[in-house]
């Protein structure tokens, strides 16, 4: 299944300005928090968690919130994604590729998930 998000990081810097830290809570965690190095790392956030709801084909809501996606940093630095065991049971994930790019006003959000359909093995981090 495939998502992908746009967004305008202008969105995302008026939120920032606004409400500042307690915007961002919103839809992400203290610890992604911690890897938003300005307005547009944040908009990336939200494309990818947005992408991912989408790939799943709910929407942000009930079925999966933004906290139910968290983002980290590998090793070298690529962001990876990991879900709650709520939404890979849910949804049967077993893996998950994303990538985030930013171009000029916008940043951009793909998601590629394998489902319990086309695998046996779990692949992806649970928390």
């Amino acid at each position: 299944m495939i998502g992908i998000d746009l967004i305008k990081t202008s969105r995302m810097n008026r939120l920032m300005e606004r409400f500042g830290e307690k915007g961002l809570l919103k839809f992400l965690s203290s610890d992604e928090i911690s890897l938003v190095k300005n307005y547009k790392t944040a908009a990336g956030f939200w494309a990818i968690k947005e992408a991912l709801s989408k790939a799943i084909g709910t929407g942000i809501g009930r079925d999966c919130s933004f906290h139910d996606i968290r983002i980290y940093k590998t090793d070298l630095g690529a962001p990876k994604l990991a879900l709650s065991s709520k939404v890979i049971e849910k949804f049967g994930i077993v893996d998950v590729s994303i990538s985030i790019t930013h171009d000029g006003e916008y940043a951009i959000g793909v998601v590629a998930l394998e489902t319990i359909k086309s695998s046996a093995t779990n692949k992806i981090k649970q928390f």
